[in-house]
Parts: C-alpha cells; sequence; structure tokens
C-alpha cells in the first residue's frame, strides 16, 4: 500500500487536506530494515513520529535479566520517540524489526505547523496517546496482580487459538513468550510442561496443541 493511502486511512492524518498529505508523504523520510534490526535502541534522543508502510516493530524493554514486549506494531500504525514532544527526552524502550519492515517517519519540524493548524489532527493523536496509557495501565495491573502462570495461559489462549483439539507450528520462541509476559524464559519453559502434566496442554519440539481449553481459561481467569 502506498504512503498517501496509510496516511488517508489514519486518524490522525485522515483530515488533512490532500495537499498537505501529498506533501507529509513526499517529505517523509523512507527507511527499510531487515528483521531484528535496531530502529533506535533504548535511551536514544529519537525526535521522529512514523508510520509503519511495511512488517511488524516491536517496542521492546530489555534489563539484564528479561526482556518486555508490551505491544507490537503492524502495517498503518503510528509510533513517536519521546523527544518527538519533548526536547532531549530520551527513548524509554528499544524499537526493533519483527521482520522485513519499512517506516516513513517525521521530525517535530515537519509535524508540528500541522498539528497547529488542524484541530482534528491534534484531537486524534491525543486520542491515541490516551488509549496507549490505558493499554499500558492495564498491562501493569495484569503483571502487578496476576501470577505468572495466568499471564502464560492467558498469551497462550490469545496467541494459539486455533490449536484448541489441534496441533498447530510453534512460531514463537521460550524468549518471545517470556518478553510477552514479562518474565524468564526459564520460568516459560517450566510452566509449559507443568501444563504438559496436567494435561491442559500438549507439546513437542516444533507443535502445540490445547487438550483442555476450560481449565487453561480458568487458570487465565477468563472464566
Amino acid at each position: 500500500m502506498q504512503l498517501i493511502e496509510l496516511l488517508s486511512q489514519n486518524p490522525i492524518f485522515a483530515n488533512l487536506s490532500s495537499q498537505d498529505q501529498e506533501s507529509l508523504a513526499k517529505s517523509a523520510i523512507t527507511r527499510n530494515y531487515q528483521k531484528g534490526e535496531w530502529i533506535s535502541h533504548l535511551g536514544d534522543v529519537w525526535p521522529y513520529i512514523f508510520v509503519v508502510e511495511e512488517g511488524c516493530v516491536t517496542p521492546l524493554k530489555e534489563s539484564s535479566e528479561r526482556s518486555l514486549i508490551v505491544v507490537e506494531l503492524g502495517v498503518g500504525e503510528v509510533f513517536w520517540g519521546l523527544s518527538f514532544f519533548l526536547e532531549a527526552a530520551l527513548m524509554p524502550v528499544a524499537l526493533v524489526a519483527k521482520d522485513v519492515c519499512r517506516i516513513s517517519m517525521w521530525p517535530i519540524d515537519h509535524i508540528k505547523p500541522l498539528l497547529l493548524k488542524n484541530g482534528q489532527m491534534s484531537w486524534e493523536l491525543t486520542r491515541l496517546m490516551v488509549q496507549r496509557m490505558q493499554y499500558a495501565s492495564d498491562i501493569l495491573d495484569e503483571f502487578a496482580f496476576q501470577p505468572v502462570t495466568g499471564r502464560l495461559a492467558r498469551l497462550l489462549l490469545e496467541h494459539f487459538d486455533d490449536a484448541v483439539g489441534d496441533y498447530v507450528a510453534r512460531d514463537m520462541t521460550l524468549d518471545e513468550m517470556a518478553a510477552r509476559i514479562g518474565t524468564t524464559r526459564e520460568m516459560v519453559c517450566r510452566q509449559l510442561y507443568k501444563f504438559a502434566d496436567q494435561g491442559t496442554i500438549q507439546i513437542n519440539r516444533t507443535e502445540f496443541m490445547i487438550s483442555d481449553q476450560e481449565r487453561l481459561e480458568n487458570i487465565a481467569g477468563k472464566i
């Protein structure tokens, strides 16, 4: 999909005039990344807002012991560095290409005049910020009040929703699972085999199946 089409379909840019959309598309800084390539690092001053044109971008929080992936940004989604709004503010997360991807980005100088003259654009960007804050709050609540067992059960139900009663390929590594629920790969491995011993799931090196959906939902706190 062309960048101009993505802009016209995104609520933040949709209310701009066709002339402003075309101007933005022409002034965009386009970057291509390979799978696993870093777009920005934790602690960088990165004063851009971007749209994902192709592939998927992962905001990643890392420490010496574990990683945390809160969200993945697909085609058409928008993200920004803190210094886009607050000069010299440092990136609270790293940005990594989950697969081959392309982004188009703009520095604040290109976007600020449009935000100041277009109230609807400013409103939609504010709405997106609030939605992201709400989502982050929900994640924090889950980490604070739900044990790792429940978080892993929820991840399995959501990511492997087609694995109920049927084997599917394991397309997430232990490290990826751990990063999604804020724990270590060792904890994920132990808990998966505990689920298997209980008969809740069946798992081998390449395939996965949910044997007892109701029990897994109980563990996840969904019923």
